[in-house]
């Protein structure tokens, strides 16, 4: 059977990631730009995934979609797909895969009880029980991608999917691997939910850990640690840190989290940090030489005017020395804010982030969350 992978911007490194992982089963992933017999693959995120679904109903072939959304909306997207995979695909898809082969050659008496753990189809869901080990699939092969070296997270932010996703223990690919992945690259760039918490239970950092990583790279690797397309979190930013990302790392950037600056928010989306941690790890960049990209979500439920402007202020002190990326709140399927409405603009808030883009200072889609996954990225 011929299996093709729908090409999608904001897919590319499940691309990757799932392409090695099905060639480990001799199974090739055909990039197109419309479903195409035998088997088209979706990977969906919450924002383009309406802009796909229609396709998918209309395909003539078997469809298979996975993703952050229909790992979430298995049962809405199930009226579009023909095969949800709910969760981690490096296993699934390429059992999935074999079990579709076998039933088009009537191999099963009853094929129900051969469907992989993991795949919702309209008959019914098993829950995976089991998780990834990274080192058992490299993170990449033919089709290249970002260098993925650790998975889940414990903080289980409420706007976040991540945790739904990977769940909240820490998984992470060993230093061998990392370093034999890297040979594809001179310019190597991690992916991972807070590339600080390597090594470690996630919870703060393994500064021990970190170094035996960057440390075991070849000198003529330029390392960009703690930048896009990863970023890390505000109160993982200590002078030993950065001391480690200066020693042995090329950027001059630290892209970090603070997403609010009125605690009380902070508090509400179990954030895990204070605002007075995002000041600190900002002077900590600026003392240091480092400038520091910082996000914020404007928007988030519950916001009152007074929060915003903590959040606005927060943002044009930011601006002076360093640059904020900043997004308008979107409701993911599988978080505790799913249900919840964004909270209106202040016109101060729109003005003030419209003026300080103009400058350079502001990047990101606070009036259009599309504009996130539908334009051109740029390494921040």
């Amino acid at each position: 059977m011929r299996v093709n992978w729908r090409l999608i911007k904001a897919a590319k490194n499940s691309y990757a990631a799932l392409y090695s992982a099905c060639e480990k089963n001799d199974i090739i992933l055909n990039p197109v730009e419309s479903p195409e017999d035998d088997i088209t693959l979706y990977s969906l995120n919450s924002i383009n995934a309406p802009h796909y679904l229609e396709e998918m109903k209309e395909a003539s072939c078997i469809t298979i979609a996975g993703g952050p959304h229909p790992s979430a909306m298995r049962n809405e997207v199930l009226k579009y797909a023909d095969y949800v995979i709910v969760g981690e695909g490096e296993y699934t898809l390429p059992a999935l895969i074999r079990y579709i082969e076998n039933k088009s050659e009537n191999k099963f008496e009853n094929s129900r009880a051969f469907l992989p753990k993991g795949v919702a189809t309209k008959e019914g869901y098993i829950k995976n029980d089991t998780c990834v080990l990274l080192d058992s699939y490299p993170p990449f092969s033919k089709v290249k991608g970002y260098l993925e070296i650790s998975r889940g997270c414990p903080f289980k932010c409420a706007y976040c999917q991540t945790p739904h996703l990977f769940g909240g223990c820490m998984r992470h690919r060993s230093i061998d691997s990392i370093i034999c992945a890297s040979k594809a690259y001179t310019d190597v760039r991690f992916l991972t939910p807070n590339a600080l918490s390597y090594g470690g239970d996630g919870r703060s950092p393994a500064y021990d850990k970190i170094t035996r990583l960057l440390s075991g790279f070849e000198k003529d690797k330029n390392l960009y640690f703690g930048t896009f397309p990863s970023e890390v979190r505000p109160e993982f930013i200590t002078q030993k840190s950065i001391d480690i990302i200066l020693k042995f790392c090329s950027n001059k950037k630290i892209h970090f989290g603070a997403q609010s600056a009125s605690n009380s928010v902070l508090k509400r989306i179990n954030r895990g940090h204070s605002a007075e941690d995002v000041l600190d790890a900002v002077e900590l960049c600026r003392d240091n030489g480092i400038m520091p990209v910082v996000d914020y979500i404007v928007g988030l439920p519950g916001e009152s005017e007074e929060d915003q402007i903590h959040t606005l202020n927060q943002i044009k002190w930011v601006c002076r020395t360093g640059k904020v990326h900043a997004h308008y709140f979107t409701p993911l399927p599988g978080t505790p804010l799913h249900q919840k409405k964004p909270a209106p603009l202040i016109p101060e808030v729109e003005k003030t982030l419209g003026k300080l883009a103009l400058s350079g200072r502001v990047t990101g889609s606070w009036m259009n969350t599309e504009l996130r996954f539908f334009r051109k990225n740029k390494n921040e």
